[in-house]
């Protein structure tokens, strides 16, 4: 569990994320990922313990470069990364950097609730995102479960509309390419488990949709539609 102390030094607290009731939504595409299509966003991950994970090399501060060899030797982290539902909400535990987050809502925030008895969970909407510049992020799912991954990849001038939901049938995972905006992953079951592997530095760029945009990105999650 994240402590107190460590959540008053962030940008954002994740369990407790300050945002709006109530906002329009922006619904996003939803493809089918292949190595085709994620082109550009990462690679499909079929051996997970031998996958190359990148690093990013830390960048030059002057004019000097940095010497060949260094800035790149952080190394990674490894472990699971769980997720799970509670009604309409959808909750992740990365355990590789010790966080929580309530990643979103399948419904709007005003009205989701943990105790909601049958949940419609056709989408998720997200108020928040992010790319790690130091490195690459992977995702294994361990019960070979289906899953969802949204991506953006225009760096730090993003839009709503330069997002793309990838639809994954279990059967393998995804490395998510370093500056690749992402928020997590979305089970399409009830609990999934992932192995996590990432960069050690762990730096995010984020992006909080609601007050950058007035939006929540809607993402889908109803395979039947490809």
């Amino acid at each position: 569990m994240t402590s107190s102390k460590s959540i008053e030094k962030r940008s954002f607290n994740y369990m407790k994320p300050s945002v709006p009731a109530h906002l329009p939504v922006f619904e996003i595409p939803l493809v089918r990922a292949t190595t085709k299509s994620l082109e550009g966003f990462g690679s499909v991950v079929t051996d997970y313990m031998n996958h190359p994970v990148e690093i990013t090399q830390w960048p030059a501060q002057g004019w000097r470069p940095i010497d060949i060899g260094t800035g790149d030797e952080g190394g990674h982290l490894e472990g699971i990364f769980e997720f799970w539902w509670e009604g309409d909400i959808l909750f992740g535990e990365n355990m590789a950097v010790n966080d929580r987050y309530i990643l979103g809502w399948s419904e709007l925030p005003g009205q989701a609730s943990k105790d909601t008895p049958n949940p419609d969970r056709t989408h998720l909407h997200i108020w928040h995102a992010n790319y790690h510049p130091d490195g690459a992020q992977l995702f294994y799912p361990l019960d070979n479960k289906p899953f969802v991954v949204a991506l953006a990849k225009t760096g730090d001038d993003m839009k709503p509309e330069d997002w793309t939901a990838f639809y994954c049938d279990g059967s393998f995972g995804v490395c998510i390419d370093s500056h690749i905006w992402h928020e997590a992953i979305t089970p399409l079951s009830e609990k999934s488990r992932f192995y996590d592997k990432q960069g050690a530095v762990h730096a995010r760029v984020s992006c909080d949709f609601t007050k950058e945009f007035g939006i929540f990105i809607k993402i889908p999650l109803d395979p039947t539609s490809l």
